[in-house]
């Protein structure tokens, strides 16, 4: 059974973990353009899917200092 796993792109923190069956469209991902589901999303050769996210930390973060978003990692 394949996993989607959700990640933080900023402070690379596990946000969490889907291991049932579900297809990509209840997910929200056809509704990505194609640039933001190269950035967004990765399939491993095992079939799981790794999906970057903003955890709440990140996101209250941005809120506070939008000059963050100017750099990779948040947390650095």
């Amino acid at each position: 059974m394949l996993a989607i796993h959700y990640q933080c792109r900023h402070c690379q923190a596990k946000v969490g973990t889907i291991e049932e069956s579900i297809d990509a469209q209840r997910l929200g991902f056809n509704t990505l353009t194609s640039h933001e589901r190269t950035e967004m999303v990765s399939y491993l050769d095992n079939g799981d899917i790794h999906v970057k996210v903003i955890c709440d930390d990140c996101h209250e973060a941005l809120l506070r200092n939008p000059d963050l978003y100017e750099v990779d990692h948040v947390i650095q």
